[in-house]
């Protein structure tokens, strides 16, 4: 049985969407030997304040930085691909580890295929009926700047509406993947905060987005705790995928890398608005 680590930050203990981040490239630098050799890692954490994050080449023009602002918000840019989620009454995870592990070697759609096998078990451990459709990648014609409103390869739907969104990056470092549950809450609050041509569009993006997208309250007519979706996702990672997890902590050497990568990566305009 492959031994990996579980890292769980409940919501009282929610971070911002700079320190997250650094947080998960942190954790990635640290499963390569000579760095400090961490354990292979599922990471389960909240995000506070809300904080939009951007795919890594996601035009930062799409962002209303006035309405953000107005409402508190933060923005982030995602070392993954993909595009924008607003990440607030959810549960968000990362795996990161060496590319040669079991879970994760092979390509990009090998792994995503099996990550997904887990992801699927945990929401029907909540009482979900998700199914994983393949993504149908002509769908989409025209330029969408919402993550949850296009389609995507071995996605977690429920009755067609996709429930999980999850981007990966493949680097020399390793592999990371990140993704959120939308737990409760009104799915149309990105398109506060995105750039649109007028009323009219923002009105029908958000009404695009809930009859392709959906939250677990939604779907289920009551409220799931965060810490009950957590325990669904340790539990089917083990299951579907043979893992035996070791609670953990971030390291010192962790926890001073990713405040490294706060100040010269994540928290700077170089990077979040590099196009």
């Amino acid at each position: 049985m492959n031994t990996w680590r579980v890292l769980i930050t409940p919501t009282e203990q929610a971070a911002s969407g700079v320190w997250n981040m650094a947080v998960d490239e942190s954790i990635l630098e640290h499963t390569q030997a000579g760095r400090g050799a961490s354990l292979p890692t599922l990471r389960l954490y909240a995000w506070d304040p809300a904080c939009l994050s951007l795919g890594y080449a996601q035009p930062f023009a799409d962002v209303d930085t006035t309405r953000l602002k107005e409402r508190g918000w933060e923005v982030v840019r995602r070392p993954t691909g993909g595009r924008a989620i607003l990440h607030t009454d959810e549960l968000t995870y990362s795996v990161a580890g060496k590319a040669q592990e079991p879970l994760l070697a092979g390509g990009v759609l090998e792994s995503y295929n099996r990550i997904a096998q887990a992801l699927l078990l945990a929401v029907k451990n909540l009482g979900l009926p998700v199914e994983i459709k393949a993504g149908k990648t002509g769908e989409q014609t025209a330029p969408n700047p919402v993550c949850f409103e296009v389609p995507s390869t071995y996605e977690i739907t429920i009755a067609g509406k996709k429930l999980i969104g999850s981007a990966q990056a493949r680097k020399k470092e390793g592999v990371l993947q990140h993704g959120s549950l939308p737990l409760t809450g009104d799915l149309t609050r990105i398109c506060q905060v995105l750039v649109f041509e007028n009323e009219a569009g923002r009105q029908d993006a958000s009404k695009r987005l809930l009859a392709r997208a959906t939250t677990v309250e939604a779907a289920l007519g009551h409220s799931v705790s965060w810490e009950a979706a957590a325990q669904a996702f340790i539990q089917a990672f083990e299951t579907r995928l043979g893992l035996r997890f070791e609670k953990g902590e971030l390291s010192e050497s962790e926890s001073r890398r990713a405040e490294e990568l706060v100040r010269e990566k994540y928290a700077h305009p170089s990077w979040t608005e590099r196009t």
